[in-house]
C-alpha cells in the first residue's frame, strides 16, 4: 500500500505573478499521487522576535501548526542580492524557534531557486542550504535544482515546458525517496 507524504511548500517570493509561486504551482499539479504539495503562505508572518517566542501571535502558531501537518518541507525560492529573500529567512527563523525545538528539526527538506537570469538563483540555493543544515533539517543533496531563465520556461497559463517538467518529475522522486529515507517511523 503506498502512502501519501505531505509536503509543505514554502515559496520565498510575495510577489503575486511571483515566477517560483508559478513552478510551486505547476508542480503541485503534476506531482505524483504519492505526494501532495501544499503552498503555505508567508505574507503575513511578522518579523521574528525572540520576544515572543514564549507567546507568540496566532500567525506564527498557525504557521508553524501547518507545517507540522507535512511530513518534508520544499522551499522554492528566488535569488535576491546572490542571497535568499528576507521574507522567506523570516519564515525559517519563526519556525526553527523555539531554541532546538522548532519544527524543521529534522523534517526532510528539499530546495529549488529559480530566477530569470542564467545561474538560476545558485547564489540563494546554497545559502539557504547553508541556514537550513544549522536549523538540522536533511536536505536533498542531489539532483540540485536551479531554473534559469524561468521567465522562458512557463507558458502564459502557469505550466512548465515539457523538457523542464520532466526533469521536475524526476526531482520529486528523488524527493520522495528521500522523504521516505528521512522519516521517522
Amino acid at each position: 500500500m503506498s502512502t501519501t507524504r505531505n509536503v509543505a511548500v514554502i515559496v520565498g517570493s510575495l510577489r503575486k505573478e511571483s515566477f517560483n509561486l508559478k513552478v510551486a504551482k505547476a508542480m503541485a499539479a503534476f506531482a505524483p499521487a504519492s505526494l501532495k504539495l501544499n503552498i503555505i503562505d508567508i505574507a503575513d508572518l511578522p518579523h521574528f522576535s525572540q520576544d515572543w517566542e514564549a507567546n507568540p501571535p496566532q500567525s506564527v502558531v498557525d504557521f508553524r501548526n501547518k507545517i507540522g501537518e507535512n511530513d518534508a518541507v520544499l522551499f522554492v525560492t528566488p535569488e535576491y542580492n546572490r542571497s535568499i529573500p528576507g521574507v522567506l529567512k523570516n519564515a525559517v527563523d519563526i519556525a526553527s524557534r523555539p531554541y532546538a525545538q522548532g519544527i524543521l528539526m529534522g523534517m526532510p527538506g528539499a530546495v529549488i531557486s529559480a530566477s530569470i537570469g542564467a545561474t538560476g538563483g545558485f547564489g540563494a540555493n546554497h545559502h539557504l542550504r547553508q541556514v537550513l543544515v544549522n536549523v538540522n533539517m536533511p536536505i536533498l543533496p542531489q539532483p540540485e535544482v536551479y531554473l534559469g531563465q524561468v521567465d522562458k520556461l512557463l507558458n502564459d497559463k502557469g505550466e512548465l515546458d515539457e523538457r523542464t517538467q520532466k526533469f521536475l518529475e524526476k526531482f520529486l522522486a528523488s524527493f520522495e525517496q528521500w522523504i521516505t529515507r528521512n522519516t521517522k517511523a
